[in-house]
């Protein structure tokens, strides 16, 4: 049974940075790619970044771009996701996703098989 839990959301003020985490189980191996998404109160579920198995093959959200930072550690099953210079746009519930195609970068969310339960990131002044 795949698992992804999320961890690291909060409340920051307007150009401060939260460092949000998917920690990965039940997968047989490393290949599988992870993404994330967000979805604020009235809108729908965008991607914000995606990362390959290996993350040679990163995306991102144009508005993200620059801000934030995606990574993985496959010794540990997590993937990261660095974000600064956070703006009240961005606050939203954030949630992981992954999928068995190694290579797997875009957003269209019914494309990504599994899916965490979401953190909370509001960004506040």
């Amino acid at each position: 049974q795949w698992q992804l839990v999320e961890s690291g959301g909060g409340t920051v003020q307007p150009g401060g940075s939260l460092t949000l985490s998917c920690t990965v189980s039940g997968f047989p191996s490393d290949r599988y790619s992870v993404a994330w998404f967000r979805q604020a109160p009235g809108k729908e579920r965008e991607g914000v970044s995606s990362i390959s198995d290996n993350g040679h093959g990163t995306n991102y959200l144009d508005a993200v771009k620059g801000r934030f930072t995606i990574s993985r550690n496959n010794a540990k099953n997590t993937v990261s996701l660095e974000m600064h210079r956070l703006q009240v746009e961005d606050t939203a519930v954030y949630y992981c996703a992954a999928s068995p195609d190694p290579w797997l970068l875009e957003f269209w969310p019914w494309h990504w098989d599994y899916w965490g339960q979401g953190t909370q990131v509001t960004v506040s002044s």
